[in-house]
């Protein structure tokens, strides 16, 4: 057995302008396609014998495989993504908003201090909201570094900053792209899910 590309929870028109049906065509369908493809050709040719997908990233790492650290961390953090994205963002409520207002102040400072994150982080990687024991912290990783391979970080809330995840839509204005997601396109209801520290197993699969 292999890993797989995960559906999405939507159609790729659904996001109209935020995010275009030629961006999922592009960052889904070739880029997370090349990863998973890639992992599945660097595991078969391992003794690895029916792994979790976090269970790869964790082994590579540890063993300095580069190549299959990158690629198999790249699979998990854009599945993870996909699913912290939602065509209606709303707003964080319950649980989440009394979370984000006790570590941040405010929800709409936490998306200040998101979006500086987000925006100053140099060049390839990703944006985190992540749980460092009992408090939420902003931080980034660089290329393919994931939480998963952090230890005491648990995934809350994620977004790609890098390039191909906004170029065809926002050129290189990846503030716009991050202030577009922030107030219109982020999945509150999985977010606040991942408050119980379980973010991993949600974007995790067998192979």
């Amino acid at each position: 057995m292999a890993f797989t590309l995960p559906d999405l929870p939507y159609s790729k028109t659904a996001f109209g302008d935020v995010i275009s049906e030629d961006t999922f065509n592009y960052h889904y369908g070739k880029h997370h396609q090349a990863y998973v493809d890639k992992t599945n050709a660097a595991v078969e040719k391992s003794d690895m014998s029916s792994p979790k997908l976090s269970e790869v990233v964790l082994n590579a790492k540890t063993q300095g495989d580069n190549g299959l650290f990158n690629n198999s961390a790249q699979v998990w953090n854009h599945s993870f993504y996909w699913e912290c994205l939602a065509p209606e963002g709303g707003a964080p409520s319950g649980e989440l908003k009394d979370a984000l207002e006790r570590d941040f102040g405010s929800v709409d400072a936490f998306k200040k201090k998101f979006k500086e994150e987000a925006t100053g982080h140099f060049a390839s990687g990703w944006a985190w909201l992540v749980l460092d024991g009992d408090k939420l912290d902003i931080t980034s990783f660089h290329d393919a570094d994931t939480p998963i391979a952090h230890q005491g970080k648990k995934p809350v809330f994620t977004l790609d900053v890098w390039e191909h995840a906004y170029y065809l839509d926002y050129q290189n204005a990846r503030p716009d792209y991050i202030d577009a997601l922030l107030d219109k396109a982020v999945n509150w209801e999985f977010v606040a899910k991942n408050l119980d520290g379980k973010g991993v197993e949600r974007a995790d699969q067998q192979a």
